[in-house]
């Protein structure tokens, strides 16, 4: 099936409403983004517990008659420079998304983001030079003071010229992410990367 787009200056283009017509799936979505989070984190956290602190082999008083609480350790963890309880321990954040659990939080994505307007489609993004100056001029042309800009392929020009923009990212289709595209307010995108994304999501 297929359903019509408009180009930023007006034409239609024909999409593939499997990629850019679907109902949104919160639940879907929410999983899919909080698992690329959690994949993120380097999870390299570690602390000491009583048996990794260093000392408190001897007991410090002995059982019993000197009135005070019983202790076998200066290094439990109600003392000060005893281990930690729950010592943090280096682990694996990952969670594992299906593929088709990924394509489809993209395809929910992709077409909220067309039902709120919030998707502009163009030709080309092409700058002449990399001049942050040119790329500023190219937004002000789409109307646009920032946002993600999805291109088919690696362009270094580009990628110099909107390197140095505030809230402006740019990234080719194999790179573009659940949570990219939840952080921009706008995606500007080709022509070429949308027929690649509807390659990858069909």
């Amino acid at each position: 099936m297929a359903m019509k787009l408009q180009l930023h200056g007006g034409k239609d283009l024909q999409v593939s409403e499997a990629t850019f017509g679907m109902d949104f799936n919160e639940a879907l979505v929410h999983q899919v983004v909080t698992a690329y989070m959690n994949g993120g984190r380097s999870g390299t956290k570690a602390q000491k517990s009583r048996s990794d602190v260093r000392g408190g082999g001897a007991k410090p008083w002995r059982q019993k008659g000197t009135g005070r609480a019983r202790a076998g350790t200066i290094r439990s963890p109600i003392w000060v420079g005893g281990g930690r309880t729950f010592a943090a321990r280096p682990r694996n954040y990952d969670q594992k998304v299906n593929r088709k659990m990924y394509r489809g939080a993209m395809r929910s994505m992709l077409s909220e983001l067309v039902r709120q307007d919030r998707l502009l489609i163009v030709d080309s993004l092409e700058v002449e030079s990399p001049r942050t100056r040119l790329m500023v001029e190219r937004m002000k042309e789409l109307g646009v003071d920032g946002g993600l800009f999805v291109v088919e392929a690696f362009d270094e020009a580009l990628h110099l010229a909107a390197r140095n923009l505030p809230r402006v990212e740019v990234l080719e289709v194999s790179a573009l992410d659940p949570v990219s595209l939840l952080r921009h307010e706008r995606v500007v995108m080709t022509v070429a990367a949308l027929r690649r994304i509807e390659e990858v999501l069909g």
